[in-house]
């Protein structure tokens, strides 16, 4: 198996509600979305700013295998509404960091961090993320079309 696989939103403007996952059809909910807390009510997102981007790193540390580079930060603390860490009783767990890629007129959201640390998993906080970045991508009809790439041998 490759170190990663692509999953990818190929949806086009007639037809917002259907991907494909590595190649198979995945048809998503057409329901409103709405960012929430999922399960317990003390966790919520917040912005990446100048005060706790090192937060973002330390965490991205802990649960990426790959280290991100000063520039990756740097853009990252002017991303706005691309960029969140998810916090659980005022400490940071989690996060999200997405970018705009245009090609050939399309605009795409890239995921290109989405990560929780090990003791916080299974508690709707990647959830609470995933949710995050689909509102935007409902309140920008510009956006084409959502993809990440995923390592596969992360553990659960």
């Amino acid at each position: 198996m490759a170190p990663s696989e692509n999953a990818e939103n190929v949806a086009n403007d007639n037809s917002k509600n259907q991907c494909e996952i590595n190649g198979e059809p995945f048809v998503m909910k057409n329901e409103p979305r709405e960012a929430r807390c999922v399960g317990r009510c003390d966790m919520e997102l917040g912005d990446v700013t100048h005060h706790n981007v090192e937060q973002l790193r330390r965490l991205n540390q802990a649960v990426f295998p790959v280290a991100y580079n000063d520039k990756f930060y740097k853009e990252i603390v002017t991303a706005g509404e691309l960029a969140k860490l998810a916090y659980f009783n005022d400490i940071v767990v989690g996060g999200v960091c997405c970018r705009i890629d245009t090609q050939n007129g399309i605009r795409r959201l890239y995921i290109m961090t989405l990560g929780t640390l090990a003791p916080y998993r299974r508690l709707g906080i990647g959830t609470m993320l995933l949710e995050h970045v689909f509102v935007l991508c409902d309140k920008d009809p510009t956006i084409d079309n959502i993809y990440l790439h995923v390592q596969v041998f992360f553990q659960i």
